[in-house]
Order: C-alpha cells, then structure tokens, then sequence
C-alpha cells in the first residue's frame, strides 16, 4: 500500500485527526519552549547574580556574558539528543518518542526550580545548574523533529507548509508565556524577592504544564508515514549509518538553511531583552510588553509564512524572509538605540515578519529533504546543528561585540552575515512541494 493511499484512508483523509495532531503539536512545542525560554529570560536577569557571583565582584560584563554563554552550552548537546532522538523516532516511531522528550525536559526544568544558589552550596550551585542544562538540550535536540513531522506527516500535499507552521508558533508562544510568568513574578512580589525566590515558581510550573502535555501527547495517533514504515521493518535497521553515508550534505545544507533565522531568534528572545532593561534602563513591565507583542508578531507571520511556502515553494518563501532580515538588521539597532519603549517596540515587532517568513515554512521543507526511513533523524540533526552554527551564542556574541565596539548596530552586521549564508544555502534546495512523502 503507499503512502498515499493509507493516508487518504486513514490519516490526512481524516480531518478530525488532522486538526487533533496540529493542537497537539502546538500544546507540546509551547510547553517544551517555554521551559527552555523561561531559562534564557530568568538568565538573562538574575542568573549572573545568583549563580556566578565571584565573576560579577570583579567584572559585571564578563558575569552577563558567562550567564549567555550557559544558555549556549545546552545548544552543543542537541546534536546528541537529535542523534539519539531521531533513531529512536525512526525505529520506535514519533509519538513515543515525543513523550519522552516532553518527560526529559519537564523534569530538567522543575529540578532548576528546586536548585540552591552559589550562595548556599558554592560552586556545586552553577555545576549542577549546567548538568540541568544538558538534559534540557538533550530533549530539545529531538523535539522538534517529531513535533514537525507529525504535524507534516498527517498532512494534504497541498497543506504540509501551513500544517508544519503549526509546531513552529510554539516557540513564540513558549517565548511569551516564558515572558509572561516572569513577568508576572516581578510585579507580584517585587525585583528584591524575585532575586530572593520569586524567580523559582516559572519554573517550577513546568511540572503542571508537563502533566498536560503528557496526556495530550498520548492521545495523538501516530504519523501515517511512519506506520507504513513499520510494516517495512528492514528499512528501519540503522537510519542513522544511512544518512550519514547518503545524506551528508542534505544535513549541512539543512544546517545551514536555519542559522540565521535561529540566531536573530534568540538575540530577540535572550539579548534585546536584557539590554532594554540592563544597558537602556527602559521599565522591566515595558520591556516585557513589547517582548509579548513580538511574540504575536512572530506567531502570525510563522503561519503566514507556512501558508505563503504552500503557493510559492518553500525556498522562495525562505528567501523573502531572510532578504527581510538583512534589510532590517542595521535600522532596527538604530531604533532601539533611542532608548524609547516605543522605538524598542517597532523594532522588534517588524522584526518577526522576517522571523516567520524564514520559520514558518521550515517544518515542511525538513520533510521534502530527506526520504522517510531518516527523516526524523535528518530533520532533527539538520535543526540542532543549525542552532549551534546560529543561536546557541548569538546573545553572548551579541553581548562581546557591544562591549568591544560601543555600537550596538554592529551585532545587525553580525546577524546579516549569518542571515546571508542562509540565504545563499536555501537557494540550493530542491522545490519538492508536490513530491509524495516516500
């Protein structure tokens, strides 16, 4: 039976199944974002402090810069989790392998709010806090690949680009939910007990979001395309050996496709942020506002950018985000430079039509590259090398360049240059939107 047939009988045939996978994949990116997201907005505040306080006695730059760079360092372990991930979501299938990342990450997170600060067990403090950080990275290593091909997966052809977006907008929404309960937390108790114990309660929320997500992800059917694959057992012995030897390319090329949009991502998530309230002084509540409205922004334009890849093709779609990108970069530092809430808020919010137009389509594009037997494995591994090439140190690149040049445009040079090489690697890859998912 093929691929289309079964589909057509059983899974992108049934749109009631159709739009449970799409609630569920967005349920479960959202709560896995935000559990990463809370850590980047939390270290961006008040992490130098709490756990690398010998560096800030000495060097207050050089404490905010350790704090990014422990953002990253979880970055360099989602290969890894892609790796281990993807060969279990070739073999075993990608809901179970949904659930285990959602397990992995939610626990990670809710042990960060249990965590004693330097203050209280000194260097331990900052060693376990980064243990947590790898086991959060393993998870986020394979998340998103089995989020985005269940969503793609269960797909019409005509509709694996709005479909795929649909994974994609729980960054967003993770960012702003992230957002919100931190901010939340600093209104209702105030910075001073905030610093104290305030900051623990976001991430000790994970445990009741991860209980949600759990059950969500247990009721959602498996993708259509993997069950055919299942039926063909010896195709599934080692996916990993056969993209290694007949894929290579595909990965980097995948890799590099999503650099620039994953490190203008986190300069917006992590660094802009930090440096409104740090280095402009604006209001921690402001900031957090207009932090919100990009996450709005971004939300709309990631689904408009999916559904946009479905009529003109994926890389097309790619290009006119990261052309976006590169126009915008060198401007939109210029604005935020007027030190006003509203500049801030018009930099970051035209910010995110590149954003989507270079996420949106992302999911669906991943698909079409690699045939089924490695996809999962592919499109993970492709995703997590592209954050390390792009987000992982984004902030603290972002961070350094600041501090050695004065000028904040100069990190709009750093991110076009990134968003450049994406753009020139997008443009190589093959238009498959009509092609059958085989």
């Amino acid at each position: 039976m093929s691929v289309s047939t079964q589909v057509s009988r059983s899974g992108q045939g049934d749109a009631k199944i159709t739009r449970r996978v799409l609630v569920g994949t967005v349920i479960g990116t959202t709560i896995e974002w935000y559990d990463f997201f809370v850590y980047a907005t939390t270290a961006a505040l008040v992490f130098g402090e709490l756990f690398f306080e010998p560096l800030g006695r000495e060097n207050a730059v050089l404490n905010q810069v350790v704090a990014f760079a422990t953002i990253g360092i979880s970055f360099l372990f989602r290969p890894l989790g892609a790796v281990i991930a993807g060969h279990l979501g070739d073999r075993l299938g990608r809901k179970q392998t949904l659930v285990l990342t959602l397990l992995l990450m939610g626990g990670a997170t809710t042990a960060m709010g249990l965590l004693p600060t330097y203050a209280q067990i000194g260097f331990w403090a900052p060693l376990i806090l980064m243990v947590l950080r790898i086991l959060q990275g393993l998870s986020a290593g394979g998340e998103w690949g089995g989020a985005a091909l269940m969503s793609v997966e269960h797909a019409p052809r005509g509709r694996r680009g709005i479909s795929g977006a649909y994974p994609q907008i729980g960054a967003p929404i993770g960012m702003f939910t992230a957002s919100l309960a931190v901010s939340v937390m600093t209104v209702a108790v105030g910075m001073e007990n905030f610093v104290a114990w305030g900051w623990r309660i976001p991430f000790l929320l994970s445990a009741v979001l991860i209980l949600a997500g759990y059950i969500i992800r247990r009721a959602t059917e498996e993708s259509p395309v993997f069950e055919e694959l299942r039926a063909r057992r010896r195709e599934l012995s080692a996916p990993l050996r056969v993209l290694v030897k007949k894929h290579p390319w595909e990965v980097v090329r995948g890799a590099l496709v999503f650099a620039g949009n994953n490190a203008a991502g986190w300069v917006l998530i992590a660094y802009i942020p930090s440096y409104g309230v740090n280095t402009l002084g604006l209001a921690q509540g402001e900031v957090f506002a207009v932090t919100g409205l990009a996450a709005a922004g971004w939300v709309a334009t990631t689904l408009w950018g999916g559904s946009v890849s479905d009529r003109l093709g994926r890389g097309k779609t790619f290009q006119i985000g990261y052309v976006a990108l590169i126009v915008w970069m060198i401007p939109m530092f210029l604005l935020i430079e007027h030190e006003a809430i509203w500049s801030l808020g018009v930099a970051v919010v035209a910010l995110t039509f590149g954003l989507g137009f270079s996420y949106g389509p992302l999911s669906a594009l991943y698909a079409e590259m690699f045939p089924a037997e490695v996809r999962y494995s592919g499109t993970s591994i492709s995703y997590a090398l592209g954050t390390i090439v792009g987000g992982a140190f984004a902030p603290m690149i972002a961070e350094i360049l600041l501090a050695s040049t004065g000028w904040s445009p100069s990190i709009g040079l750093y991110l076009m240059a990134l968003a450049f090489i994406s753009l020139l690697a997008v443009r190589g890859v093959q238009d498959r939107r009509d092609a059958p998912l085989t």
